[in-house]
């Protein structure tokens, strides 16, 4: 029992944190990675609640599909400036 409410707790403070990194990061990219984190830790709630299938269905899904069409979507749409662009 003490165990579940740890890992509840452990996996409550990733999907916050990862969600706050969603919303407050500049780059587009890192927004990607840190909502990928979010809907997977999310996914490890439904495990702790008992519904595998609803989780496999959020990583299919979410992570996934919608993952991987805003992974594309960044990628296919960076101007030519920005590819060559060195930042210091």
């Amino acid at each position: 029992m003490v165990l579940e409410q740890l890992a509840f707790g452990l996996f409550a403070v990733i999907t916050v944190g990862a969600s706050l990194g969603v919303v407050l990061a500049r780059d587009v990219w890192h927004s990607a990675l840190l909502l990928g984190a979010a809907l997977s830790s999310v996914a490890l709630h439904y495990v702790l609640l008992s519904a595998e299938f609803v989780a496999v269905i959020q990583i299919l899904v979410y992570v996934g599909g919608v993952l991987v069409l805003i992974t594309f979507a960044v990628m296919l749409t960076r101007r030519e400036e920005d590819v060559g662009e060195v930042r210091t």
